[in-house]
């Protein structure tokens, strides 16, 4: 069975706050969205795969996000989670068209 994608818009470029994180819900995916210092937008999985922290309220450093609970050291590129520990978020794919952001979603 061959999967589909979705393009959701989540709002313009302006309504993200750079280098903090924002929730979006998507059906029902709770996703954590990242405006970088560098202006690129990331979107990934928003709850920690070690005790489920909300990955839209941790710092932002770079490419990563710090779990709010125990400090884990997320890549909000790729979702993998930096050694030693171990894990991973989903990650999402982000288009910005006319300074609309997009997050597609593989159903």
């Amino acid at each position: 069975m061959e999967k589909t994608t979705s393009c959701v818009l989540i709002g313009g470029v302006d309504q993200l706050p750079q280098k903090l994180g924002k929730t979006v819900t998507i059906g029902n995916k709770e996703i954590a969205v990242f405006k970088l210092e560098n202006g690129d937008i990331r979107a990934i999985e928003n709850r920690c795969p070690h005790k489920g922290g909300v990955l839209a309220e941790g710092i932002l450093s770079g490419e990563y996000v710090f779990c709010p609970m125990h400090d884990w050291k997320i890549s909000v590129k790729d979702g993998k989670v930096q050694a030693p520990d171990i894990g991973c978020v989903q990650s999402y794919p982000v288009e910005v068209k006319d300074d609309q952001v997009y997050i597609l979603i593989r159903e």
